[in-house]
């Protein structure tokens, strides 16, 4: 992942301005644990940030074990402040090479960090080693040929980076299968993640997300004017939700 997630201020706005209300992260968790038969799994998230699918990969899918990895220490300080739970553990490291030894894990999660990896294919391989047979990744990211998600609305320039930066699906299939993994489902799926826009303003103010980064102080501060214009139009009696689209893949280990 980008050293831009050592940003100790980074870290310390993560986890309000990512957060998303309990049934939209119940329903994450369902979806993805849906690609897992065991009880109780071990779960591997891969640049686990602040914890939030840790915790609730522990909580909803009763993971035996969750082992969170990130190279960022903010991050992870912040996650074992914010996200902690009996089964999970956190620890630095890379996608490329995990800390635990092999054939350990029956899922393992990638949410929203396919397009931080320098190098795709060690990840994959990386994964075949510390899954079990039959274990599943999954992945949780936006295909570049979808860049669909509401920043862009309020910060266009944004786009072009992401459209530079992430990964198409046939790369990413590509990447995974040549490491011996199989395609069980490709899926679309969006949940709210703010009650308005006025809240999803609110949130975006503080700068939570590394994207942001690409962009000059002005540029920024340019788009959330955009979007506080847009917010404060909203009528008080009917806000409207804010939904987050990602696509999701599920691919299993031989």
């Amino acid at each position: 992942m980008g050293r831009v997630y050592d940003d100790a201020r980074l870290a310390g706005v993560y986890q309000a301005g990512n957060e998303m209300p309990e049934a939209s992260l119940r329903a994450w968790v369902e979806l993805i644990g849906s690609f897992v038969p065991q009880p109780h799994p071990t779960v591997l998230e891969v640049g686990a940030g602040t914890g939030m699918f840790c915790a609730a990969m522990a909580r909803w899918c009763h993971a035996s074990l969750v082992v969170g990895i990130d190279p960022s220490v903010a991050m992870l300080a912040q996650a074992r402040r914010s996200n902690g739970h009996d089964a999970v553990r956190y620890v630095g490291g890379a996608a490329e090479a995990v800390p635990t030894r092999g054939s350990l894990f029956d899922l393992a999660l990638l949410s929203r960090v396919i397009h931080h990896l320098p190098d795709r294919r060690s990840c994959a391989g990386e994964l075949a080693r510390v899954l079990r047979p039959g274990g599943v990744v999954v992945i949780r990211t936006t295909f570049r040929e979808r860049l669909d998600a509401l920043v862009y609305d309020y910060w266009p320039r944004l786009r072009e980076v992401d459209a530079k930066r992430f990964p198409g699906r046939s790369q990413v299939l590509a990447d995974f299968t040549a490491s011996g993994f199989s395609v069980v489902e490709v899926v679309s799926f969006a949940q709210p993640v703010t009650a308005s826009l006025s809240e999803f303003h609110s949130r975006m103010s503080t700068r939570p997300i590394s994207k942001f980064t690409h962009l000059s102080d002005a540029e920024f501060e340019a788009g959330l004017g955009r979007l506080e214009v847009e917010a404060a139009a909203e009528p008080l009696a009917r806000p409207r939700p804010v939904l987050e689209r990602y696509d999701v893949v599920a691919m299993r280990l031989a």
